[in-house]
């Protein structure tokens, strides 16, 4: 059976001494500084949301919402029983194990937080967040296939590749499949929406859009994808992934057409706090 040869890359990136950075890490720090540059694009127009000083704020409460969201999520969604057995293992995250669906509910929980510490629109911070988003799923699958994990199921296609723990059959590269659907075409619908003064002007609807896009991606996805070896397929046949997603594409859907029924926001251009506190000093 034809295949591609999977291309052996060493998932740790850099080693000095008894230190190693690990791709996984570069591309979780990659997705957060560039989505975080994104995001004060995106701020820059109207209708005005946040404050670049505000955004600064807000990457730390996402990066907080993302880590304790995608552990939480895959002790709970995935192998609940394992740390149940072993609890003393739910804090070793360097040994793999983070949750999407999770780390999505996470930075919603810190994003919702922060926007009624800071007084300014939940749905709007949403949006900003959401139209970054696609970028660090990007690096993160790609790093999910350098690391040759979440691998897909078995195939006669051409492109099939034989992964080292995946036995000796070919898969479908899978991680691939998802860094191009939930990475660039999503971000390309989301970048679109975002150039349209009216849709920026309807909080909910990047959002709900992202929320719909990434479910429908990943129920997709999730067709080619090897289901978790501790759960394998669930009720009618689905993934975890899958059963997961579907909430997702109603709220998503629901949230968005909740933001275009919605009044027009209309704001005006916040005064940057890093500048009033320059100007004062």
């Amino acid at each position: 059976m034809l295949s591609l040869a999977f291309p052996a890359i060493d998932p740790i990136a850099i080693a000095i001494g008894p230190i190693a950075i690990r791709w996984y890490a570069l591309a979780y720090i990659a997705g957060l500084i560039i989505g975080w540059r994104y995001t004060l694009a995106y701020i820059n127009k109207p209708p005005y949301v946040m404050t670049r000083n505000q955004v600064d704020d807000l990457l730390f409460w996402a990066t907080l919402g993302v880590i304790l969201g995608g552990r939480t999520g895959y002790v709970l969604f995935y192998n609940l029983d394992f740390y149940l057995a072993n609890p003393s293992h739910i804090l070793k995250v360097w040994e793999g194990g983070m949750s999407f669906h999770g780390g999505m509910l996470g930075v919603i929980l810190a994003v919702f937080f922060f926007a009624r510490h800071r007084g300014i629109s939940f749905l709007g911070v949403v949006d900003a967040v959401a139209a970054a988003a696609p970028i660090g799923l990007f690096f993160g699958r790609i790093a999910n296939f350098i690391n040759g994990e979440l691998f897909g199921r078995t195939t006669d296609v051409p492109w099939g590749m034989v992964f080292p723990r995946g036995g000796p059959e070919p898969r479908h590269p899978s991680q691939l499949y998802e860094a191009g659907l939930e990475g660039i075409a999503l971000f390309c619908i989301l970048f679109a929406l975002a150039r349209s003064e009216k849709m920026r002007a309807h909080p909910g609807v990047v959002g709900g859009t992202f929320l719909a896009g990434y479910g429908i991606c990943r129920i997709i996805v999730e067709f080619f994808r090897q289901p978790d070896q501790q759960l394998g397929y669930l009720m009618f046949g689905a993934t975890m992934g899958q059963l997961l997603s579907v909430p997702m594409v109603l709220v998503g859907a629901g949230v968005a057409l909740y933001g275009l029924r919605r009044p027009p926001l209309v704001g005006t251009k916040p005064v940057d706090d890093s500048k009033t506190k320059t100007a004062k000093s």
